[in-house]
């Protein structure tokens, strides 16, 4: 016995952990673990993510470190588990979770705020828990995390909690290894807890809801605000929504009146997916994605019974629906069955409202009742938007339930580095080590508010990620405020460290983040088309053929160019684009052109454009591929203005009925030694169709199938030259799944290796990640101490 004893190995061993394991019950699931397993020692959340010690017999350490790996908590993530055996001249006599240590390097990752869990969402329903009814009931495997954190390590008094105390109830709940509720930072009950409040619109309390009769009397009466009609702005996890009865159209239409969004879609939230079934298709990969933790808008497809009032989504195949991710979003359709208008808590351009007190007074003019608490929302996170593409989830806009989870790049930042996005759409990224941090959607950077929140949200990773800048990125067009906020920047970080700052060409930055993303760090090309980009040669770049590294760039091509007549505002007026390229197709004789096209524009209106055009005055010089859009779809009949970026090519996309394979021409051309893709004659083409009187569904798909073979020439004459056949897509045309998909495929059948966005939007919103990675670029090229 004595010699068995002898031989049963014993050692003390370090594991260090990072990814996402603060926040999602780690520490729980260790204690538990390495008790099961009769081992000592401690575990603890540091500045860089989770340190565990343990102690006993190695067979039983291992045991333990297999389990841990296999089967972690269900929202965490392990990025890497570094273990190490060690010497201790510590004896353990049990296993415990130690007070986080102050200090150190901060690199833990934040968990994303989570959906209640089924656990929660029971007792929340069950009339003789303790938690019923109770809006703010969480655990270790749900609740708020990103909004709510101030700092690192993730602990209570580190959260916007820490001011309330835990009752006895609560704390032994927290103390207990058994509890689902073993520490869980934002542990609460309606004892101890946040509670609501309901005001007018002149900040009047209505009702509180804090015991759980206060809570049902509080949401009866807010199914009754609802069914009447009323517009009520709620406080979730990361600001205020817009919300009102989806089927009431005089409720909608108000609501669209007010905010001062006259067509842009709304989201839609439904009470269950059974609901989502009877007004849009949705398939297996679409539930998914709405039942997933991110909990998404998710676009989907419109039945054709569908029911909806007329305003939530006008002249638009498409719905954004999302399912309740809070509880206090069950408890309102608990006793309002209905779907509900669940739009940002914002005036249109402004960033989303998340202060009781601001929301209070930037949106009393909309709101006629508001639902606010006493939980602090410390960093403001509007919806995610995505939708299914080739059966995987496609970004539209990464931010709740994504944000502010770190990218990690097969490149190493040897400086830290801010890159300040773009002006539509904006994020901003931080990076350093071989991680990037995307923040969540800021906006678009048009007023000071925006800029406002662009501020804090960058202040907010600084402080949490133990970033300080040496290298600034931004966008080269001189009056985007991203812009501006980088040139006012401190020439000087606050280690004294000297900070470049490092302009990076609009579209390289979309071609680089559908690099990183996709581990490619070798020459490729690149297809990058979008609306506005800012050119090296000072033009409007958005038609892009890119021959792109990290470091730099050639552009190989570009689209046929033409005037911008009156500048930006052509972006809203499509017609003017109209003009435009009518002006470049057919000269002087546009004006004998019989389409309906020309009844729609005032005739002093049209000589005003035509005089922008031959002296150049305002009418910059554009490649653009989603002005194209613009001006065809005002050609074609189908909408002379626009209300919100996109709305013709969203709405021109749409048209198609999938029934031709025939296309207009692109012919692609050598001129001063680059590819140009032509279409202008395309455009007289398309102008003979409309005066014959061709649907817009035909035209449409003609143009698309165009457009889609000529790019697939624009990129062969491109492979032909350079040798190269891999080949990234990017710029927020190709959020038009029908071009993406068709050319993705002509593509692939030419042999190309074809490369998409997953993880970051194609749009303006991905921007970020490939300016952080070229600025580190070429600064390590430039060898810059």
């Amino acid at each position: 016995m004595e010699n068995i004893l002898r031989n049963v190995k014993s050692e003390t061993r370090k594991i260090q952990i990072t990814g996402i394991v603060q926040g999602v019950g780690f520490r729980p699931f260790v204690y538990n673990l390495a008790n099961s397993h009769k081992l000592k020692g401690f575990v603890l959340n540091d500045s860089s993510g989770v340190t565990i010690v343990v102690q006993g017999k190695t067979e039983d350490i291992h045991s333990f470190e297999n389990e841990l790996k296999k089967t972690p908590p269900p929202q965490s993530k392990i990025v890497s588990c570094i273990s190490k055996e060690i010497e201790s001249e510590e004896s353990f006599i049990d296993f415990s979770i130690r007070i986080s240590p102050a200090g150190g390097k901060k690199s833990a990752a934040v968990s994303p705020d989570l959906d209640i869990c089924p656990e929660c969402l029971k007792e929340m329903l069950d009339p003789v828990n303790r938690r019923y009814l109770y809006p703010f009931i969480n655990c270790t495997n749900c609740g708020p995390r990103y909004t709510i954190i101030q700092d690192i390590p993730y602990d209570r008094p580190k959260t916007t909690m820490y001011s309330f105390k835990m009752c006895k109830s609560c704390q032994s709940e927290y103390n207990d290894p058994a509890n689902r509720r073993f520490h869980a930072q934002p542990n609460a009950c309606s004892e101890c807890g946040p509670h609501l409040t309901l005001l007018d619109s002149f900040q009047n309390t209505v009702l509180k809801g804090r015991s759980s009769s206060q809570n049902q009397r509080f949401f009866e009466k807010v199914g009754e605000l609802l069914k009447s009609g009323k517009i009520i702005a709620v406080k979730g996890i990361g600001g205020f929504h817009l919300a009102c009865d989806a089927t009431n159209e005089t409720a909608v239409s108000l609501l669209r009146k007010r905010k001062y969004r006259e067509d842009k879609p709304f989201a839609v939230m439904f009470p269950d997916l059974k609901s989502i079934g009877k007004i849009c298709n949705v398939n297996q990969p679409e539930k998914d994605l709405l039942e997933s933790v991110a909990h998404p808008i998710v676009l989907l497809k419109k039945k054709t019974d569908y029911n909806l009032a007329n305003s939530v989504a006008p002249d638009n195949h498409f719905l954004g629906a999302m399912l309740p991710y809070t509880p206090l979003h069950h408890l309102i359709y608990r006793f309002f069955n209905k779907p509900l208008v669940m739009t940002s808590g914002n005036i249109s351009d402004e960033p989303i409202a998340y202060k009781d007190e601001d929301a209070v007074q930037r949106l009393k003019g909309i709101a006629d009742y508001f639902i606010v608490h006493n939980r602090e929302i410390h960093i403001r996170c509007d919806d995610s938007v995505y939708r299914i593409w080739n059966n995987k989830p496609y970004p539209i806009r990464r931010s709740r339930g994504f944000a502010p989870d770190k990218i990690m790049v097969d490149w190493k930042f040897d400086r830290h580095v801010l890159a300040c996005g773009p002006e539509q759409k904006n994020t901003f990224a931080l990076a350093k080590d071989n991680a990037v941090y995307l923040s969540h959607h800021i906006g678009d950077m048009e007023n000071m508010e925006v800029l406002k929140s662009l501020e804090e949200g960058v202040a907010h990773y600084k402080h949490v990620f133990d970033i300080d800048p040496e290298v600034v990125a931004y966008d080269l067009h001189p009056d985007y405020l991203s812009t501006k906020y980088a040139e006012d920047y401190p020439n000087i970080n606050s280690n004294d460290r000297k900070i470049h700052k490092i302009g990076v060409q609009h579209h390289h930055a979309h071609a680089v983040s559908c690099m990183v993303e996709n581990g490619i760090n070798q020459p490729v090309l690149a297809i990058v088309l979008d609306g506005t980009g800012y050119g090296t040669d000072g033009t409007v770049w958005g038609g892009e053929l890119l021959l792109a590294e990290y470091e730099r760039f050639e552009r190989l091509g570009h689209f046929q160019t033409t005037g911008l007549p009156g500048g930006t505002a052509a972006i809203k007026n499509p017609w003017q684009m109209g003009v435009s390229y009518l002006n470049e197709a057919f000269g002087n004789k546009l004006v004998e052109l019989n389409i309906p096209f020309f009844k729609e524009i005032d005739t002093s209106k049209l000589s005003i454009i035509l005089k922008m055009l031959e002296s150049g005055m305002n009418s910059p010089i554009t490649s653009s591929c989603g002005r194209l859009f613009d001006g065809v779809a005002a050609i074609s009949g189908l909408r002379p203005k626009v209300n919100y970026e996109g709305q013709a090519a969203v709405e021109f996309e749409q048209c198609i009925r999938d029934e031709y394979e025939e296309g207009y021409n692109f012919p692609i051309i050598n001129e001063h030694s680059k590819i140009v893709l032509k279409w202008d004659k395309m455009i007289r083409q398309l102008v003979k169709d409309v005066e014959k009187q061709i649907p817009i569904s035909v035209i449409s798909q003609k143009f698309h199938n165009g457009l889609s073979n000529g790019l697939l020439s624009w990129a062969s004459e491109a492979q032909k030259q350079t040798g190269i056949k891999e080949i990234v897509l990017s710029g927020g045309v190709f959020m038009n799944h029908y071009l993406l998909t068709r050319l993705k495929n002509a593509l692939e059948k030419k042999g190309f290796i074809v490369y998409t966005h997953s993880v970051v939007p194609c749009n303006d919103g991905g921007i970020s990640l490939g300016q952080a990675v070229i600025a580190s670029a070429k600064l390590k090229k430039m060898k810059i101490e």
